[in-house]
């Protein structure tokens, strides 16, 4: 008894010292985005003599911070939708579709997981241009959903095996066509995985700094991130500046993850007593 009692003290130990380690960063991110520039280089961990707001305001102004929500939220919001749409009825299909063309589509999604993006970066660039969507945010959206649906099919593929068939045995014998079933029937009961998905993508999404900056040439359509890219200098960085922009530019995803949590623990929980 003793020893399961010590053995959960040393759990919860650990849990913490990791836990500390983890906030680490964001306290520091915090801390100094309130300092001025000599006052953060003095001591990173202390807590500033005065509250400078103004970095903040400042950071506000620089960064153009509501255009460039707005550009990153229209790509994330139609890279998800997309991904979300285009991936569910592609993973439900491949899920009951038996055969061998239909094994070979889905290690086709599951194999492209594995190239780097990094080796396909220039042809990417080439073919964006090729399409006249280099430069979009509707077009880097696009790619977005090109990129997405591998890990969203293998992982709609996977969820669509625990739904029993008979669902759609009984939605066909009432008169409802493929279309009607799967958005009536199958698609609600995919909501676990739907959030979760579009969780990760989001994540993915907003805090993307590589592809943006590939595809996006025009100043006014750039992203969150890539605005807050344009407070490095060649020969000054304006660091409380660039702590107060991407505290600012965290608030959203950690409000929405706050958000969307509460519907995978429901979802999960209402798939256990369904189950």
């Amino acid at each position: 008894m003793r020893i399961q009692r010590l053995n959960s003290y040393l759990i919860r130990l650990l849990l913490i010292i990791g836990s500390l380690f983890a906030m680490l960063p964001i306290y520091m991110a915090v801390v100094n985005s309130f300092k001025t520039q000599g006052e953060m280089f003095q001591s990173f961990i202390a807590l500033p003599t005065t509250l400078h707001w103004e970095n903040y305001a400042e950071a506000f102004t620089k960064i153009n911070l509501l255009h460039s929500s707005m550009n990153s939220a229209i790509v994330s919001f139609l890279g998800i939708g997309g991904i979300v749409l285009t991936a569910s009825m592609a993973g439900y299909k491949l899920s009951r579709t038996s055969g061998r063309l239909s094994n070979i589509i889905f290690f086709l999604f599951v194999a492209s997981m594995l190239v780097p993006f990094h080796s396909i970066m220039i042809p990417l660039t080439r073919m964006a241009r090729g399409l006249s969507v280099q430069g979009s945010t509707y077009g880097l959206a696009l790619i977005y959903i090109g990129l997405g649906v591998n890990m969203a099919i293998f992982l709609y593929h996977g969820f669509v095996k625990s739904i029993p068939r008979e669902l759609e045995e009984s939605a066909q014998m009432d008169g409802c066509n493929e279309f009607q079933t799967f958005f009536q029937i199958i698609f609600p009961l995919l909501l676990p995985i739907t959030v979760t998905i579009a969780i990760l993508d989001f994540l993915w999404i907003w805090n993307d700094f590589l592809l943006p900056l590939l595809m996006l040439t025009d100043v006014n359509n750039y992203t969150l991130i890539l605005s807050t890219n344009m407070l490095f200098g060649e020969y000054n960085k304006e660091w409380p500046l660039i702590l107060s922009s991407l505290v600012l530019t965290a608030i959203p995803v950690i409000l929405i993850y706050a958000f969307f949590q509460k519907f995978i623990m429901e979802g999960i929980a209402e798939g256990a007593v369904k189950g």
